[in-house]
């Protein structure tokens, strides 16, 4: 189990934030392309909008709910992430983040 020291150390771990970053940018893109009557879509879109605009500002809160919700593991486990499952936590997330404001 990651320390809450260890845990935040990750904020600043590059290679776990650029994933992140890559990974709201193929949501975003996703978002863009998907139908309108996915629920919540005017808000997706929006966040979708602010993703392209500024990719490492989404980013940061993305990597702050996917440290939260693995720190039950340990630090090599999170940093070892593959693309995939850093997506499938991205997306999964968005909506939290995804509110028009």
């Amino acid at each position: 189990m990651a320390t809450y020291q260890e845990l935040r150390f990750l904020f600043a771990n590059d290679d776990l934030r650029h994933k992140i970053e890559v990974a709201c940018i193929v949501a975003a893109e996703a978002i863009r392309t998907e139908e309108a009557s996915v629920e919540n879509h005017a808000n997706r879109l929006l966040w979708a909008k602010a993703a392209f605009s500024n990719p490492s500002t989404v980013s940061k809160q993305l990597l702050m709910a996917m440290l939260a919700a693995n720190k039950e593991a340990e630090v090599s486990a999170i940093t070892g992430v593959t693309d995939a499952l850093i997506q499938a936590k991205v997306d999964a997330a968005i909506d939290v983040f995804a509110d028009g404001t």
